[in-house]
């Protein structure tokens, strides 16, 4: 057999028997990697005269490109906002149990909260690659303080900030550190937003809006400013008008910047979307809707009262409410289950409702060389799924790190 030491001591695996989601389509062919990268065949049999070491039927499974949540507040018990002493043991334990899900990267996301628990929470939030130890940790997701208190949601009111003179300096302060911070949603409206924007922008921290009362112009002058995403589309924004459609009309803008792609997040779980909002989002601007699952600690919980942040919520089936109203507040579904539902919805193809787990938000985070693709050279984070696109198992850097049957189910 020839001989693979040519190029690096590390074996090679080859997956057969599988579809793999790549260029858009699935396509019936071998996926290889080595050294947690996908390789090209090609080059391997070419260049180095190289085989495989190992060879693993995946009988006739779909490979898809690990999912990336980029808004999950908690799960499984764990609360993102909650300032505790063993933090890091829940931030470990979420990471962990997403696995399951599909989702092999994501943006620990924290909800409007006072000062003291940004100080104390983000220090502990670290950029790291997933592996068996749980998914990829890309950033934090700040959403609020900097929101409107029309549509706060179920953010407490009394944590909400706006920005005074220095607007830059007064984010700073109330963070203690954009170290580790990957997206911040704020309330495009407000008054000197714009240079926030901008300086955010410039230090490569994705800015979303959301949470807002913005009409359309404010919303494409952020955009203008730098804005690239929209925090899950339809909720907690001005409704849709004709004259005026406010944040949502940016799907449609013929003012955005050339080159430049709005995306949105939408929380594809039945509840907090109609499926005919979801279909009229996705047939507007498909290529910028990006799953999320907006996860709160009750996610993998029962029904019951747990909390968000400052919040107490209660969950009554998919529902999940801040105690004593019907405020909706976050969810508890989970990224395949959002992907299914995205699919049976919409009525799309397999391959764009796995893209927009994938594809759509590694691009919105600017990593799609790496991440949310099969391409040569990429991270090879990617899952095995049946037809119906339940995960049957979860590989980061080319590793297993979960597998149903490993659990007996």
């Amino acid at each position: 057999m020839p001989s693979n030491k040519s190029v690096s001591d590390a074996p090679i695996v080859q997956f057969t028997n599988c579809r793999i989601l790549r260029s858009h389509q699935l396509q019936r062919e071998d996926l290889w990697v080595r050294e947690g990268k996908i390789l090209n065949p090609e080059k391997l049999f070419f260049d180095e005269k190289g085989s495989a070491d190992i060879q693993l039927d995946c009988k006739d499974s779909i490979i898809a490109p690990g999912f990336i949540d980029v808004q999950i507040n908690g799960g499984f018990g764990v609360d993102f906002s909650l300032a505790t002493d063993d933090f890091k043991s829940g931030i470990d334990l979420v990471s962990q149990k997403i696995l399951s899900h599909g989702v092999t990267s994501f943006c620990p996301t924290l909800v409007t909260s006072p000062p003291a628990v940004y100080h104390q929470i983000l220090p502990q939030i670290s950029i790291r690659n997933g592996g068996a130890h749980g998914a990829g940790i890309l950033g934090a997701h700040l959403e609020g303080p900097f929101i409107s208190k029309e549509k706060k949601g179920a953010h407490p009111e009394h944590c909400l900030r706006t920005f005074e003179a220095g607007a830059f300096q007064d984010l700073l302060a109330t963070y203690g550190s954009l170290a580790g911070v990957r997206i911040i949603t704020l309330a495009p409206e407000m008054k000197r937003s714009g240079e926030v924007i901008q300086e955010l922008t410039k230090q490569g921290i994705c800015v979303s809006l959301g949470h807002s009362v913005a009409n359309l112009s404010q919303a494409e002058e952020a955009v203008q400013h730098g804005a690239t995403f929209i925090t899950h589309l339809f909720n907690a924004m001005l409704p849709f008008h004709h004259r005026d459609p406010g944040i949502v009309g940016l799907l449609t803008s013929d003012r955005i910047p050339p080159g430049r792609r709005v995306f949105y997040g939408m929380i594809s779980d039945g509840i907090h979307t109609n499926p005919a909002a979801l279909r009229i989002a996705h047939r507007a601007h498909p290529k910028g809707l990006v799953l999320v699952t907006d996860a709160i600690a009750g996610m993998g919980l029962a029904p019951g009262r747990h909390t968000l942040g400052q919040q107490v919520v209660e969950i009554d089936g998919l529902n999940t409410y801040i105690a004593g109203t019907k405020t909706l507040s976050g969810s508890v579904a989970t990224m395949d289950t959002c992907v299914r539902h995205f699919q049976e919805a919409t009525g799309c193809s397999v391959e764009t409702a796995l893209e927009a787990a994938s594809l759509h938000p590694a691009q919105l985070l600017g990593i799609e060389h790496k991440k949310g693709t099969l391409d040569y050279g990429s991270d090879a984070d990617f899952l095995l799924l049946n037809d119906e696109l339940y995960v049957q198992a979860t590989y980061i850097a080319g590793e297993e790190v979960w597998r149903q049957d490993a659990l007996g189910m």
